[in-house]
């Protein structure tokens, strides 16, 4: 007999399910993972990738025996695209001097103004520290 181990993104040790051949189609294992777990496939789909590569398995994917794979919890249906929310703040909450993400036309870069503000600050400890 072949197996396969599988196991849930969310746990840690991992489970087989067993077969006969080489490998097993991404269909057939669902199927007896969804068996083995008592998960009803109207509820939910499972989605499955290699645990080492990380890559998803397509619809026509022969699996091989003694994979490793990681099992996702999907809703049936697929996942369904989430609305766009406004992401800038009521004028309540707005930081006075702040720029809205709308309205700023360049960007800022924080980091480099930040370093120019580091090197100003030790070139100027640097020249107090100098004999004179």
């Amino acid at each position: 007999m072949s197996c396969i181990h599988y196991k849930f993104f969310s746990k840690l040790d991992y489970d087989t399910v067993t077969f006969s051949g080489f490998d097993i189609s991404l269909c057939d294992l669902k199927c007896k993972i969804m068996h083995k777990e008592k998960l009803k496939a109207a509820n939910c789909d499972l989605q499955i990738s290699n645990a080492q590569t990380k890559e998803e398995y397509t619809e026509d994917a022969l699996i091989p025996k003694n994979s490793l794979v990681i099992v996702k919890r999907i809703p049936a249906g697929g996942v369904k695209a989430t609305s766009k929310t406004d992401v800038t703040a009521p004028q309540s909450h707005k930081i006075p001097g702040a720029a809205s993400f709308r309205s700023r036309t360049e960007p800022v870069s924080r980091t480099s103004e930040a370093n120019l503000d580091m090197r100003l600050f030790f070139a100027a400890q640097k020249n107090d520290c100098q004999p004179g």
